[in-house]
C-alpha cells in the first residue's frame, strides 16, 4: 500500500518547535550574553553577514560551522559553550563558562568575544550581560552580596520558580559597559531548570532593550508631531472662521495629512515591534513566578515603575498620531464637501445663466425666422411674378398678378420653414 504523501514543510515546521532548546547550565558558571543589531534596515539586512561573523568566531576556536542558511547554532568553542540565534532584527550570542571568577562580574569574562571580532561586527551592540550563577547561600549572605554588587536604589530581586533560585539585577550598565545579573541557585535545582532561568533573564533584558528603541523614536518625533498638531489646529480654526478661501485651505490640509500618513507609515513597524517586545518581557517575567525576597521590589515591580511608563508613552504617541491622521482626514473630507457645495452653487448659477441665454437665443431665433420668412417670400414673389408674367398679355395687370401670388407664396414659405425646424 502506498503511504500518504507528506506536506513538503511538515518536518521543517515540526522541527522548528525544537530548534531553540534552553541551555543546560551547571552551577557555578558564568554567562556572557551579547545582542547585536544593525542600526538601520535591520529587518532587511543581509543575514549572510550574521553567519559570516559567527563563522569567524568559530574559526578562532576550530569549531564546526553552522549549516547554510541556519538561524541558530549551539556548540563548544574552547572552554565555553556557545549558543547563537538569529532573530528578525538582531542576533544573540550566549556563552556559558563553568566556574566563576574570583572577582564578581569581572570584565575579563567578556573576553570570550575578542575585541577585534567585536569591531568587525555587522551591527551594533543593543545590550550585553554578565550573569553570575552561584549556589545559593543563606539569605543574609545573599543580601550582603547584593549590596556589594548592585545599586540598592534600583535593585530588583525575587525568588523564582517555587524558590528554585534567587535572581537579581539593578538594570544599570556597569563601568565595563555590561548589564549585571546574579542568580543564586537553590540546591537540588536541575541543570535544565537553571538553563531556563538563564535564558529568560537574558530574554527579559534583550526585549526590554529592543522595546525601548520605540521610546527613543518617540522622543525624536515629539517636536514634529507637536508642529503638525498645531498646524492642523490652525487650519481647522481658519475653516471655522471662514477667514481663508477653501480652495486655499485644501492644499495645505492635504499636505499636512500626507505628512501625518508618511510619519505613521515610517513608525508603524517600530510601534508594532515595541508592543510585541513589551508583551514578551511581561510574559517572561510572569513565567518566572516571582515571590518577594525580604520585601525587596521584584522584577515585575521594577518594570511597573520604570519600564511601563516608557511603553505607555510609546502607545500614547502611536494613538496620538493615529488620532491626528483621523482628524486630518475628517477635516479634509469636510473641506472637500464645502468646496463641492460651493462649486455646486456656482454650477447652478452657471446653468441658470445658460438657461437665460438659451431662452434669449430661442427668441432671437424666432425673430430671425420671421425675418427669414419675409426675405424669402420677397424673393419668391419676385420669381413667381416673372414666372407668371406671360399672363399680362391676357389683360391682367402686373400689379394684380403680384398681389395674387403674394399671400400663397408667404404661406408656403412659412410652412416650409416650420416643417424644417420641426425635423431638426
Amino acid at each position: 500500500m502506498t503511504p500518504i504523501d507528506d506536506h513538503p514543510l511538515r518536518y521543517a515546521l515540526a522541527n522548528e518547535l525544537h530548534a531553540r532548546p534552553f541551555p543546560i547550565a551547571q552551577v557555578p558558571c558564568t554567562v556572557v550574553f551579547l545582542a547585536i543589531k544593525k542600526p538601520t534596515e535591520a529587518v532587511g539586512r543581509d543575514r549572510n553577514q550574521d553567519i559570516a561573523h559567527l563563522t569567524d568566531l568559530l574559526d578562532r576556536h576550530g569549531a564546526p560551522h553552522p549549516q547554510p542558511g541556519a538561524t541558530h547554532y549551539a556548540g563548544q568553542i574552547g572552554r565555553h559553550w556557545l549558543k547563537w540565534e538569529q532573530h528578525t532584527e538582531f542576533v544573540t550570542y550566549t556563552a556559558i563558562t563553568q566556574n566563576v571568577s574570583e572577582r564578581a562580574f569581572n570584565p575579563a569574562d567578556f573576553e570570550v568575544f575578542p575585541p577585534d571580532w567585536l569591531m568587525s561586527s555587522p551591527g551594533q551592540r543593543v545590550t550585553s550581560v554578565l550573569l553570575r550563577v552561584v549556589p545559593r547561600p543563606d539569605d543574609t549572605q545573599v543580601t550582603t552580596s547584593l549590596g556589594d554588587w548592585f545599586d540598592p536604589e534600583s535593585l530588583a530581586v525575587s525568588c523564582v520558580l517555587d524558590d528554585a533560585a534567587i535572581c537579581a539585577s539593578d538594570f544599570r550598565i556597569d563601568p565595563a559597559g555590561h548589564m549585571r545579573f546574579a542568580l543564586f541557585v537553590t540546591e537540588g535545582t536541575g541543570r535544565r531548570r537553571t538553563g531556563r532561568i538563564i535564558q529568560r533573564l537574558c530574554e527579559i533584558e534583550t526585549y526590554k532593550a529592543m522595546s525601548m528603541l520605540g521610546f527613543a523614536r518617540v522622543k525624536g518625533l515629539m517636536p514634529q508631531i507637536g508642529t503638525l498638531d498645531q498646524k492642523l489646529t490652525e487650519l481647522m480654526v481658519e475653516m471655522t472662521d471662514d477667514s481663508t478661501h477653501p480652495d486655499d485651505l485644501l492644499p495645505q490640509l492635504l499636505t499636512t495629512s500626507t505628512e501625518l500618513e508618511t510619519l505613521s507609515a515610517r513608525c508603524a513597524f517600530r510601534f508594532g515591534a515595541t508592543g510585541a517586545y513589551e508583551k514578551i518581557v511581561n510574559q517572561r517575567i510572569e513565567v518566572l513566578r516571582e515571590e518577594r525576597f525580604w520585601g525587596r521590589q521584584s522584577f515585575a515591580d521594577f518594570m511597573m515603575r520604570r519600564y511601563d511608563p516608557a511603553i505607555r508613552t510609546v502607545k500614547s504617541t502611536e494613538e496620538r498620531l493615529r488620532t491626528l491622521s483621523d482628524r486630518a482626514i475628517r477635516a479634509g473630507d469636510l473641506l472637500r464637501t464645502r468646496v463641492d457645495v460651493e462649486r455646486s452653487a456656482q454650477n447652478q448659477a452657471l446653468l441658470e445663466s445658460m438657461d437665460r441665454r438659451a431662452d434669449l437665443a430661442l427668441r432671437l431665433q424666432h425673430t430671425v425666422e420671421g425675418l427669414s420668412v419675409v426675405a424669402i417670400s420677397y424673393y419668391a414673389v419676385s420669381l413667381a411674378s416673372y414666372l407668371l408674367y406671360p399672363l399680362t398679355q391676357a389683360g391682367i395687370s402686373k400689379g394684380m398678378l403680384t398681389s395674387a401670388v403674394t399671400i400663397p407664396v408667404v404661406v408656403m414659405v412659412w410652412f416650409a420653414i416650420r416643417t424644417i425646424r420641426r425635423r431638426l
